[in-house]
């Protein structure tokens, strides 16, 4: 694990935010987004998304968007059976745990592959954790720290050990 992950783990193991609240979401469905709306300043909570405008492979957190923008980059489909994370407005595009040990870029959004390990996720409905498929000890989670991303914001989209992550930082509502 880089120095910088190391960092933003042991600072979410501390830094659980207080008087959390849900998201008052707007997003169109299907969608996977954090339980806890954290800092995000118009309530809008916290989606996986596409960094930058259109397709992009590397994969952020980002302000869910609203429903009125029309099918958002946004909006992905957790399918349980085959544990994707299937884009919607990339047909054939899923998340993908490209490299854990990037410190910004871990996951990728890459054509689906049916039997592609760094593909599956396992979302557990009761912890609400997103698990990694080949490691299930490993979380999908968000960074501590927010930034202005335009008139939204974003955050880094992480890997780590599901133990040294605060709960608002790792638990996640999949929608269909």
């Amino acid at each position: 694990m880089t120095p910088h992950l190391v960092a933003v783990v042991l600072a979410a193991v501390t830094a659980a935010p207080a008087g959390a609240d849900a998201p008052d979401l707007q997003s169109g469905t299907p969608v996977v987004y954090l339980a806890d709306n954290l800092d995000e300043q118009d309530k809008l909570g916290w989606c996986i998304d596409t960094k930058g405008r259109g397709f992009n492979e590397n994969l952020h957190a980002h302000s869910c968007k609203p429903a009125t923008r029309g099918i958002s980059d946004t909006q992905f489909a957790y399918d349980a059976d085959s544990g994707h994370l299937r884009s919607v407005p990339f047909e054939g595009k899923c998340m993908q745990l490209r490299d854990r040990a990037d410190p910004v870029f871990p996951f990728a959004l890459l054509d689906c592959v049916d039997d592609a390990v760094s593909q599956r996720f396992v979302h557990d409905p009761n912890t609400r954790e997103l698990r990694i498929g080949a490691d299930p000890s490993h979380c999908v989670v968000v960074a501590t720290q927010s930034t202005a991303a335009g008139p939204f914001m974003s955050r880094d989209l992480l890997v780590a050990l599901c133990d040294s992550v605060a709960e608002p930082y790792k638990q996640w509502i999949a929608l269909d």
